[in-house]
């Protein structure tokens, strides 16, 4: 698997570009749509922790277990969220897609789909990738609801795994989509961005 390096992917509706420095008050911005980070169980920066949370996403960069983006409507030019790749082991031709959050008002519209299928299609297609993986918090159904959604299996649960900002601990639901699985899903994410919405 190939070393995944900033690029910009895009389609007609959503762009993800390289996150970096200057991005921090956009992101802050779509942070407020919603007050996202009063949601216990996401990781978005509350106000005034935006830049070091762009800061520890390059970082992630540097140390080459991570490739952070800013989300954006193509149509605006507006920042609206945040996705990376981590936990990136090319020796086992494996990553996760995560740290994602939208602004409210982009949550359960196209944009997840989007996102989702450039970032499946370059880790498959470009990059080799023969899995691509997700985690998300034992109590946030939406995410794992999403994550379904996309086509991913789930794989299990890892039991008081990470901290979360309240200080409790959580449990770990992970998801994975291997590579020999990737034209279904494809095809599915396609089918779910071309039928109307309701």
């Amino acid at each position: 698997m190939k070393k995944p390096e900033p690029l910009t992917l895009s389609d007609a509706r959503v762009r993800l570009a390289p996150m970096t420095a200057d991005h921090a008050a956009a992101l802050e911005a779509a942070a407020r749509d919603g007050e996202l980070w009063n949601l216990r169980v996401t990781s978005v920066p509350a106000p005034g922790e935006t830049a070091a949370y762009v800061a520890a996403a390059l970082q992630g960069y540097e140390d080459g277990h991570m490739l952070p983006f800013v989300v954006i409507d193509a149509a605006s030019g507006r920042v609206i969220g945040t996705t990376r790749y981590h936990d990136i082991v090319p020796a086992v031709e494996r990553l996760e897609i995560g740290y994602t959050w939208y602004g409210k008002s982009w949550q359960r519209t196209h944009v997840n789909t989007g996102c989702k299928l450039l970032l499946m299609q370059h880790a498959f297609e470009t990059l080799g990738a023969q899995l691509v993986g997700w985690r998300t918090d034992n109590y946030n159904f939406a995410s794992q609801r999403a994550i379904e959604r996309l086509g991913a299996k789930k794989d299990g649960v890892l039991r008081h795994h990470a901290l979360r900002r309240d200080g409790t601990v959580r449990d770990t639901v992970m998801y994975s989509v291997a590579a020999g699985e990737w034209p279904e899903v494809k095809a599915h994410l396609r089918y779910q961005l071309a039928r109307p919405r309701e």
